[in-house]
């Protein structure tokens, strides 16, 4: 279990009663940003402090993972609503009945702060510029004793060893059921290729014809039995344009397993053939699936195409430790 702080001030009317949080993936300048980063760090079970207006007004614990999902309807500026793809989290929050302001107890939780990364300035004031970042447990310990008996009671009473994930996000639900409304919507491509599009979203039809020209088998487990096998998606099909969605240098043909672990960015593939597993999964999981991450080494070359489509599941779906406080 870690703990986190969230920076909600324009956002906690939205995100705490609707049990998530949302950031963009990138700054407006296309640069990454260490805060929104952290959303791809978060784990089942984790601890997060909700502040806003100069409060800590509520605590939630992490239900999922990240996952991409577009920005919500709820945020404001609609019409960016689609387009705007981001990371979430789901989070149960429990609003405090007795929110704290660190301000006041600044002389306990100064020395504490991270040096890096710190989500409050030395007077207790927030820093804007910070959106979700990971504590000390230090820091949180003191932070959990500065609000009480509550905070004790959620976080000891709501957290669950090993917890799963929640279902996998109503924003990823939506986006996909708007992308296959479109594609059934648009009259301008022909209707035998929106139906191949259609049936590429669940990695079978044309899609998985054209990876089987370039694949053979699993690259993970060696299973070649086509009806065992899905053809699963670097660039997912939820970001893909149509020619993308059909391109079988798009694709890996994956046991369902290792595609479900794929598609959430628990596991992902360097260009040269090797095996990365995500510091956030749960690596007993994947032995369990017959994939013991201690014995996924190189799965061989890529073609030139695939090795493109593997640099933007890296970048856009893979779950990273890239910073720490």
């Amino acid at each position: 279990m870690r703990y986190w702080w969230v920076n909600q001030k324009q956002t906690y009317q939205h995100e705490v009663p609707g049990g998530y949080l949302w950031s963009p993936k990138r700054k407006s300048n296309g640069h990454h940003n260490p805060f929104y980063e952290f959303m791809r760090e978060v784990a089942p079970g984790d601890v997060v402090f909700s502040f806003a207006d100069g409060w800590v007004k509520a605590i939630g614990i992490i239900g999922s993972h990240g996952y991409e999902s577009p920005k919500p309807l709820e945020f404001g500026q609609t019409g960016a609503y689609w387009d705007n793809i981001g990371w979430r989290v789901d989070v149960g929050f429990v609003e405090l009945r007795g929110p704290v302001r660190p301000s006041e107890h600044m002389a306990l939780l100064a020395p504490k702060l991270p040096s890096r990364y710190a989500p409050l300035q030395p007077n207790g004031h927030g820093l804007q510029s910070v959106y979700l970042t990971l504590l000390p447990e230090v820091f949180a310990a003191t932070l959990i004793d500065v609000i009480g008996r509550e905070a004790r009671i959620i976080v000891q009473g709501l957290r669950v060893a090993d917890s799963k994930d929640s279902q996998v996000g109503v924003g990823l639900i939506e986006w996909e059921e708007h992308e296959l409304a479109k594609v059934a919507a648009d009259d301008q491509v022909p209707e035998t290729t929106r139906k191949a599009v259609v049936l590429a979203r669940r990695g079978q039809g044309l899609f998985k014809s054209n990876v089987q020209k370039i694949e053979s088998a699993c690259r993970l487990t060696g299973v070649d039995r086509q009806e065992h096998l899905r053809a699963s998606h670097c660039k997912p099909w939820r970001d893909a344009s149509n020619v993308e969605r059909l391109d079988g240098e798009n694709g890996l043909l994956l046991t369902p397993d290792a595609d479900h672990l794929f598609d959430r960015g628990f596991l992902s593939f360097d260009n040269n053939g090797d095996v990365l597993i995500s510091p956030v999964a749960h690596r007993p999981s994947f032995t369990k699936m017959g994939l013991d991450p201690d014995r996924l080494r190189n799965v061989g070359t890529f073609s030139e195409g695939q090795r493109r489509y593997l640099e933007f599941h890296r970048e856009n779906v893979f779950l990273q430790a890239r910073y720490k406080a």
